[in-house]
Parts: structure tokens; C-alpha cells; sequence
């Protein structure tokens, strides 16, 4: 049998250990192998690079694999690996660089223009950023390019793009959840939910106990008010993530829409325990603490999301309607006009408006807001029968009822 160089002679013994994952027994071996050639064995330094950024030592593995470069100026596999290096160090700019001179040897590797389009979309150069990602497709098609892209399109707001990239990604990989999820989540957003309802139908006949999947088909059947529905879902959801802050949300408010104040209660501060910076989560609490009329309670976590998300009008209405209960109108009447300021084309704001202004004995100005309430809902597809009701019965009392058609 040949000898082997003595620079590479324990070569295959590295690689066994490191893809055992045995990193004590590799990097004695790399010592030795290194020690014995006097640092020119080019694979002993490449796997101490790859070791030493598996234990998060990025510099370290950066001035490694540039020695690489050095050893084997020629070999891409190694200008791809300084650039790896480069990216998780956030130098972008170098990055891309280094990925360039990569492709002018290796100018068909579809990995060097899809981490080109995740360098340039971290640079926010969008534009740059799809033409690589397409051009990595054109190479060869992975899920990974077609998630950036779509992700890409989302950040410019175009949606229907964005779909058309996962209708693609799915027909590539019809049986991946993660993508048929997402397809679905994206027609949920723009109300085609019979597609959303069959993508994610999809995903769960690949995955039953896929969690994202399960999250979407229930919150959409949460939507049509299907609540027993809903929690038979969510409750496989429980089983494999018990931690997870939105699922326990969604099963509170379900509990809400059944009544079970009490259970609804419960679920959300176990989802307040969880992610305590969520607003979403504690305007809920408000909401449902509103509802048992616990209005000290109602008030603390309106409160609390108002710090969170302070440009959100209907946080202040409810506040208002707190501090109302609270008998303290002077304050009332501040989060109401906030609440006004912020959202001018929101209809119920004006009409709970108005009913505190004709509860506090200002009949004019109670007035007014009810006819802007009579404007508001024109603009509005579709409005909510109790809103009606409760402003054709503040009409005659305020003596408005003629100019008002609902």
C-alpha cells in the first residue's frame, strides 16, 4: 500500500472523532498532527476551526480558516468558511467580499449566492438580496432560499409575492409542515381562508402534533366562535409545548368567549407568568377582569399594556371605561380623547365616548361624538349589532335620532 504524506496521515482518524462529535480526542489528535508537521497539515486546521466555532470561539476559527486559505489559496470550500466567520461576526460588508472571490472559483455553488442574499438583506440592500436568493434557486431549489425570499417580500410588505414564493417552496416540498404552515398563516392574512384551512390541514396530515399548525387552525376556528373545536386542538398543543405564552392566550380567550370567566382568568396570567412583556396578553386580562367587573384589576393591566404599546387607541378606550367604574371622570375623559387622537376612524371609541359624556350630564357634547359615530360606521363593511342597539338608545335621549341613520 502507498504511504500517505506524513501531513495527512491522521486525517481519517480526525474526521472519525469529529463526527462522533468527540472533541477532546480530535483536538489532541489535531496537536499532534500539527506539532509533527509544523502547522502546514491544511484538514487538522480546518476541524479545529470547525470545533472551535462549535464552542462559540468565532475569532479564533476566523484566523484559522484564513490560515486555511493560505495553505490552499484555491479551494472555495475554505473562502466560504472565512466568509461563515465574517457573517456570525456581523462583518457583512467583509463577508460578501470574501463570498465573491468564492464564486469566481466555484461560480455554480447555490450556498455562496444564498448566504450573498442573507448578507445583503442583513444590509438591508433588498434588492441585491432577491436577485441572489433567485439566483440560488436557479442552482438548485432548497427550502431554506425560498423561506428567505419569502421572508424578504414580507419585509416590503409585499404579501401576494410572498405567496406566490411558498406556493413554489410547497410544490417543491409538498410534504414539509413548516411550509405548509406558513402558506396557510399568509392566506389567513389576506382572508382567503379556504386556502389557509387546506394548507394547514396539509400540515397536520404530515405532522399531527405540529404546534404552529395546530395554533393557526385553531385560532381560526377561535374566530368563528367553534371554542370546543378550538380547545380540542390547543389541547395537543398543550402536550408538547406546556411553555408557550400565545397558546395558553388563545385557550384564555376561549374560555372568555365560552363565559368561563374564572378558567379565562387562570389561562392568561399562567400566559402573563410566561412572556409578562406581551401587551396583546395583558389587554386581554383587562378585557375579561373588565367583564367580571373588577375594575381596580381591569385598570392594573390596561395599565401595563399601555407601557408596552402606547399607540394603541382601544387600550385607552378600555382604560376609560375602567376609570369610569372607578368613579374618577376627570381621567376618564383624558383616556377617551387619547384614545380619540389615536384612531379618528375606530366607531366604538365615539360611542362609549359619548355615552360617559351623557352620563356625566354634557348632553352636547355626547352629541356630537354620537354623530361622528353615525360617520365612522359608514366606512365599516360590517358593524356589530350591540353597538347599534346601544346607539339608538342614546339617540332619543340626546334628542340626535333624526340626523342618524344606522
Amino acid at each position: 500500500a502507498p504511504e500517505l504524506p506524513v501531513y495527512e496521515r491522521r486525517n481519517w482518524l480526525i474526521h472519525l472523532h469529529y463526527v462522533q462529535k468527540d472533541f477532546t480526542t480530535c483536538k489532541v489528535l489535531i496537536k499532534e498532527q500539527l506539532a509533527e508537521c509544523g502547522g502546514m497539515c491544511e484538514y487538522a486546521v480546518y476541524v479545529q476551526a470547525l470545533i472551535y466555532r462549535q464552542e462559540g470561539k468565532i475569532q479564533e476559527s476566523l484566523e484559522l480558516f484564513q490560515t486555511c486559505t493560505l495553505l490552499n489559496p484555491n479551494s472555495g470550500e475554505n473562502l466560504k468558511q472565512v466568509a461563515r466567520s465574517l457573517f456570525l461576526l456581523a462583518r457583512h460588508k467583509a463577508a460578501i467580499d470574501i463570498y465573491m472571490e468564492a464564486a469566481t472559483i466555484n461560480p455554480k455553488d447555490w450556498e455562496i449566492c444564498h448566504n450573498l442574499g442573507v448578507c445583503y438583506m442583513y444590509l438591508k440592500d433588498y434588492v441585491k438580496a432577491k436577485e441572489c436568493f433567485k439566483q440560488a434557486l436557479e442552482i438548485r431549489r432548497h427550502d431554506i432560499t425560498y423561506i428567505m425570499l419569502g421572508k424578504l417580500h414580507l419585509m416590503d410588505g409585499d404579501m401576494n409575492s410572498a405567496i406566490e414564493v411558498y406556493k413554489s417552496a410547497v410544490e417543491f416540498s409538498p410534504e414539509s409542515p413548516d411550509l405548509l404552515t406558513t402558506l396557510g398563516l399568509l392566506y389567513m392574512q389576506v382572508n382567503q381562508y379556504q386556502k389557509a384551512f387546506e394548507n394547514l390541514g396539509n400540515a397536520l396530515t404530515f405532522n399531527p402534533q405540529h404546534t404552529k399548525a395546530i395554533m393557526a387552525a385553531g385560532s381560526m376556528m377561535q374566530g368563528h366562535g367553534d371554542w370546543d373545536v378550538a380547545l380540542t386542538k390547543y389541547r395537543i398543543a398543550a402536550v408538547n409545548t406546556p411553555e408557550n405564552p400565545p397558546l395558553w392566550n388563545n385557550i384564555g380567550m376561549c374560555f372568555f368567549g365560552k363565559k368561563k370567566y374564572v378558567a379565562a382568568i387562570s389561562c392568561l396570567k399562567r400566559a402573563n407568568y410566561l412572556a409578562p412583556f406581551d401587551w396583546k396578553i395583558l389587554y386581554n386580562l383587562g378585557l375579561v377582569h373588565l367583564s367580571m367587573q373588577q375594575h381596580a384589576s381591569a385598570f392594573h393591566f390596561l395599565s401595563a399594556a399601555i407601557n408596552f404599546k402606547p399607540k394603541m387607541a382601544h387600550l385607552f378606550m378600555l382604560l376609560g371605561v375602567a376609570l369610569t367604574n372607578l368613579e374618577d371622570p376627570d381621567n376618564a375623559k383624558q383616556a377617551y380623547e387619547q384614545a380619540l387622537s389615536l384612531d379618528q376612524k375606530d366607531a366604538t371609541i365615539p360611542l362609549n365616548y359619548a355615552v360617559f359624556l351623557y352620563n356625566c350630564g354634557d348632553k352636547k357634547l355626547a352629541s356630537k361624538y354620537l354623530t361622528i359615530f353615525g360617520q365612522n360606521i359608514k366606512a365599516l363593511p360590517s358593524v356589530d349589532q350591540e353597538l347599534l342597539d346601544m346607539a339608538s338608545k342614546l339617540a332619543p335621549a340626546l334628542q340626535v335620532g333624526e340626523n342618524l341613520v344606522w
